[in-house]
């Protein structure tokens, strides 16, 4: 079953509910029990631990009638509400698990998940980088079409770790091949976000009026598709200020922190940084 077909990470609720109306139709016990495994992870993603924990221990008893899929998707999505909600040591061995179950299964697409998983768990750079390579070599070589789709997300995650690193170069490239893959997806806002990370690099290499011109091309786009995007406006703001452009800066801070004090998902910029947004739009 492709469950990409019914999610929008973005609005974990409107997931939930498509997953639900599947679930009302779904003639096939295992596509049940994968459908139940995506319910739990769009309460996970909404910060309910306790709620997602519930339904798969729900789900587990039915799993010895089932096939190798939802056993791989609960151990997947177990290892993804202990990681959320912060305890990455009894997510880690869930994944582990999840990658060796799904590779002597043949499920390709679920062992990436699974050894991508275990990279955002490991706390060193070599290790991230070995488990998302490994992932990225499986992703290329596989004959399983969700399983190629992988290759964005994975180049992706290898960019944010060299660039974690400090290696800006190295990550610029990754993130360069990143894009090029999201293109051939053409997933709009996707591609948007693939070059913000391009963006974002630039100015950490110091390359300020590249980075800029990426980005207000980007900020072209939010405006004509009428989605403003405060990542971009924060990324605007702070190419201006290291060319010491402050006035100009300023309004692009305020409308960034005014977006991202409004963002209710996991991924929301702490404390410190919505009071530094605040402090430079004054």
């Amino acid at each position: 079953m492709d469950v990409s077909l019914y999610w929008n990470f973005s609005d974990p609720a409107a997931s939930e509910a498509a997953f639900r109306r599947a679930l009302s139709t779904a003639a096939d016990g295992d596509d049940a029990l994968v459908l139940q495994t995506q319910i739990a992870r769009t309460y996970s993603l909404r910060a309910r631990f306790e709620d997602a924990h519930a339904l798969l221990d729900r789900l587990e008893p039915q799993l010895a009638s089932a096939g190798a899929e939802p056993r791989v998707r609960l151990l997947l999505e177990r290892g993804r509400t202990f990681r959320s909600a912060r305890v990455p040591e009894r997510a880690r061995p869930l994944f582990a698990e999840a990658a060796e179950r799904a590779q002597a299964a043949g499920l390709d697409a679920l062992q990436i998940d699974a050894l991508h998983m275990i990279a955002l768990v490991e706390p060193g750079t070599d290790a991230q980088l070995e488990w998302n390579r490994r992932a990225l070599v499986l992703a290329r070589a596989s004959s399983d079409p969700i399983a190629q789709r992988w290759e964005a997300s994975l180049a992706n995650n290898i960019g944010w770790t060299l660039a974690d690193a400090g290696r800006y170069e190295q990550a610029l490239a990754s993130f360069e091949t990143a894009l090029a893959a999201r293109e051939r997806l053409g997933r709009t806002a996707d591609i948007r976000s693939a070059r913000w990370m391009i963006a974002r690099t630039l100015r950490s290499l110091g390359r300020h009026d590249e980075a800029l011109a990426r980005l207000r091309d980007l900020e072209r786009q939010g405006e004509a598709a009428g989605e403003p995007d405060g990542y971009v406006f924060e990324e605007i703001g702070e190419n201006l200020l290291a060319r010491h452009e402050d006035a100009a800066a300023r309004p692009y801070f305020a409308k960034a922190c005014q977006l991202l004090s409004a963002d209710a998902s996991l991924d929301r910029p702490d404390a410190e940084r919505l009071d530094r947004l605040q402090r430079l739009g004054r």
